[in-house]
């Protein structure tokens, strides 16, 4: 074993070629990895100005000595394949840009070429220092040779354009030797410990002891590695066979995912994390012939996957159908069952007739359960092991049989009945899918009807606050002893009081007449029309609309089968200890308010709390606000007054005796806090193109609130905040123009991901006033004089940053506020001067 430092003009000097073997990963350095880079060595050529001898540490490389040709030697990259490949590319870069500007001195662009990027003399793809693994052979072909689509959009054409963008903004006009330091410390300043091995079994275990410099790999980039390594010399065929079209298929994120799902069917308990550890030693056991089936099955789960995602290329309707309904509902769950349905057809062990009855049994049991309210508790572990119960009897029996035994919770017709009956549906899970369930009930009655869940809202018939006109309605309806406010609470989030719409504000707490004639005008006419035959809405036609959906759902979803023994659950009470322990001190609710949660009377209600000890349930109250005469504590030695406890947590009480109504919590505020709702499921921070999306998955909610805050008052000084694109989106904080046809000004840019507030002084040093260097250093001192803040003197005319947090500090917010007043006024007080003059 040889080890070593080299630079980079040490390593790819010379008649030496590097290759990537097929085992690792196309090239997959996004913005984060590329600016961190660029970054590093811009600080480091501005070292190097006065430290010539500075170097910056670029993590190790292992090699495998490869052939000896006569042209010179052949290394094989075992590990650092993404930072050598991303070297390369801004050597191009720095190459064509040296073209572009430099015409008059071409040497300093063809040395770069003939010495460090390809051999003029060698032929075909030997000319290349570097040679990629073969999905990115194309496009870096593109880059070496300078040919149209440099800058495509694959991974490497993103990066060559990432750094001639910077080269660009990094040349000084005034400053005529700033590129040349740029590509001396890159060739003569970034240096590797170079690991050369020639067994190749100490040089997998080197890469594995040190994958935790550069982009560390992901746990599928491991199996894939373990696959290619075992294959030896027949990976070349297995590649172009099978690898290469999954790769094409698959992000580098799904090729994990892949994993994952195939291992996770038989181990349901298996963590992402775990994912190679597990593979690995299933795949130890198998001969060489064993681990090449291996990989034409994953390639075959590709496809599976890729018909999972679009269903539409699915031939047979029914298998189709369902299909697309999994898709739509979104739980990454239902997937690895999914598979191993399609995997069982392909291999003509089960038809498609019963694969469509086996996804209308795991569609069933997931909409009858969120029907009777246990949308998530259990589900996903339930789905997991469904997969090891498939064995040589049809498939659509199996898991009919396997989600109707056991406690499941796979309702039956009746239960179905009752849940439409009292549990509030608009309560529980996930909005998406309650809004899914509509339209799959509208499109069985309505094939025709498009019904669009993204631009469509649940609307409340008889809305959530009650008008004078809504309580006459409902009074109509009272029952002795019940009032208004709990009538009201027990109907409205129900099933029979719910429609979609597409204009819910327009609708709000509108009268009845006045809503019919915008449903008369809806493409969503399926669902109401029981609605716009009535002549009131109130309880009988809420009540009797909950039937109609009652019949439709145990027509449409094929209920447990009637033969099997679930096991009695009983009244789930569980929801109503959790809401109450989350009433906080100064707040109250009412028996009613919980009972609906679950779908109970007060009374039942009050009985299981005179009988469970439960914290806080003296904050349950009548409905008026009234402390029950027969609330009891608990502990029969507690002698407190309810109402001087509840007035020391800060509970007021009227001459009457009632609680503050202000203070009061709703049921759907009750489901809120302990989150029986959530608005849309999590998404990625990359997947999600916007800036608020990407700021709200990649960091916690006080910083999200806080750059909402400095939003807000850079746009009351007149600013604005423009946002861009790219894989990771960013903000712009910009100032008004100062004319018409004058440059803009932004002072900061913020980028979600990456967690910074970069402070532009490179952008402003050639935008007046701000192109004096004692402005720049004053809006420095100011942004300084904010703790967590300190700019360095050095990175005046650079893009210094500060981290997100510092804004979660309001004092430190405001400062970052009045330094951004400053700026302002400094452009306003020079168009003022401007004018005058």
């Amino acid at each position: 074993m040889d080890v070593r430092e080299m630079t980079l003009q040490e390593l790819l000097g010379g008649p030496k070629q590097y290759l990537v073997p097929l085992y690792q990963r196309p090239y997959a350095w996004e913005v984060r990895q590329r600016k961190r880079l660029w970054n590093d060595i811009v600080e480091l050529a501005e070292t190097r100005r006065t430290n010539p001898s500075a170097t910056h540490f670029m993590g190790s490389l292992v090699l495998s000595t490869g052939a000896i040709v006569p042209t010179g030697m052949e290394f094989l990259v075992v590990d650092g394949q993404q930072r050598l490949t991303t070297l390369t590319i801004l050597l191009c870069a720095l190459r064509d840009y040296l073209r572009a500007h430099q015409p008059d001195q071409p040497m300093l662009a063809e040395s770069i070429h003939e010495q460090y990027i390809a051999d003029r003399f060698k032929p075909g793809d030997a000319r290349l220092k570097l040679l990629p693994t073969q999905a990115d052979r194309n496009a870096f072909r593109a880059i070496v040779d300078g040919a149209v689509g440099a800058d495509s959009a694959s991974g490497v054409g993103q990066a060559y354009s990432f750094f001639r963008r910077e080269l660009e903004l990094a040349d000084d006009p005034d400053d005529a030797h700033d590129i040349e330091r740029i590509r001396e410390a890159v060739l003569g300043g970034l240096s590797f410990v170079s690991i050369t091995a020639r067994d190749e079994d100490n040089v997998y275990r080197i890469f594995e002891s040190l994958n935790n410099t550069g982009l560390r790999l992901t746990q599928g980039d491991l199996v894939r590695n373990y696959l290619f390594m075992r294959l030896g010399s027949r990976g070349e065929s297995v590649y172009s066979s099978w690898w290469l079209p999954m790769q094409e298929r698959l992000s580098v994120n799904d090729l994990e995912l892949i994993f994952w799902l195939d291992a996770v069917a038989d181990e349901p308990l298996l963590k992402q994390g775990d994912i190679y550890s597990y593979q690995q030693a299933r795949l130890a056991k198998m001969d060489d012939e064993s681990v090449l089936r291996e990989i034409e099955r994953f390639s075959r789960l590709s496809e599976y996957l890729d018909l999972v995602r679009d269903p539409s290329r699915e031939p047979d309707p029914a298998v189709r159908r369902h299909l697309q309904h999994l898709a739509e509902w979104g739980s990454a769950t239902t997937v690895p069952l999914t598979l191993r349905l399609l995997a069982r057809r392909a291999a003509g062990t089960s038809s498609s007739e019963e694969v469509a009855g086996a996804l209308d049994a795991i569609e069933s049991y997931i909409v009858r359960r969120t029907i009777g309210g246990r949308p998530g508790q259990g589900l996903n572990r339930t789905i997991l092991q469904a997969c090891g119960e498939l064995d040589d009897r049809p498939v659509d029996r199996v898991l009919l049989d396997y989600f109707s035994t056991g406690r499941k919770y796979f309702a039956t017709d009746e239960q179905v009945r009752d849940a439409v009956r009292s549990q509030p549906f608009y309560l529980r899970g996930l909005r998406t899918q309650q809004k899914l369930i509509l339209k799959w009930i509208s499109q069985s009655i309505n094939p025709r009807e498009e019904v669009d869940v993204e631009q469509s809202t649940i609307e409340h018939i008889l809305p959530q606050t009650i008008t004078p006109e809504w309580r006459s309605e409902l009074e109509a309806d009272l029952e002795d002893g019940e009032t208004v406010e709990a009538l009201h609470e027990q109907l409205v989030h129900s099933l029979g009081n719910l429609t979609l719409t597409g204009y819910n504000s327009q609708l709000s707490n509108r009268p009845f007449p006045a809503k019919q004639t915008d449903y008369r005008r809806s493409s969503f006419t399926a669902l109401n029309e029981l609605v716009l035959e009535a002549g009131r809405w109130g309880r009988p036609e809420i009540t009797g609309r909950g039937e109609w959906f009652a019949d439709r759902i145990i027509e449409q979803w094929v209920g447990p089968n009637e033969h099997a023994q679930p096991v009695a659950t009983g009244r789930d009470w569980s929801l109503v200890h959790q809401a109450i322990m989350a009433i906080p001190a100064g707040r109250w609710s009412s028996y009613g308010d919980v009972a609906s949660l679950v779908g109970t009377h007060p009374v039942p209600l009050g009985v299981h709390l005179a009988s469970t000890p439960i914290p806080g349930a003296h904050r349950v109250l009548q409905g008026g606000g009234t402390i029950s005469s027969g609330f009891r504590w608990t502990d029969a030695d507690d002698e407190r007054d309810p109402r001087v406890v509840l007035e020391e947590e800060g509970v007021h009480f009227g001459a009457n005796g009632a609680a503050d109504e202000s203070a009061r919590l709703s049921t759907a505020e009750l489901a809120e806090r302990i989150g029986l709702v959530v608005d849309e499921a999590t998404t990625d921070p990359v997947a999600d193109g916007t800036f608020h999306g990407q700021l709200a998955s990649a960091n916690p909610p006080a910083v999200v609130s806080a750059v909402d805050a400095l939003f807000a008052a850079w746009r009351e000084l007149g600013g604005t905040i423009d946002f861009g694109g790219g894989r990771e989106s960013s903000a712009f904080v910009v100032a008004p123009r100062r004319t018409v046809t004058g440059p803009s000004h932004w002072p900061l840019a913020i980028y979600p991901i990456a967690g910074s507030v970069e402070v532009v002084f490179q952008h402003l040093r050639v935008r007046p006033p701000f192109d004096d260097v004692a402005l720049r250093h004053e809006f420095r001192n100011r942004l300084n004089a904010v703790p967590g803040i300190d700019l360095p003197d050095n990175r005046i005319d650079k893009r210094p940053s500060f981290p997100l947090e510092v804004l979660t500090d309001e004092a430190a917010r405001d400062g970052v506020v009045e330094a951004l007043r400053w700026f302002a006024q400094v452009l306003d007080r020079t168009t003022d001067e401007e004018h005058a003059a």
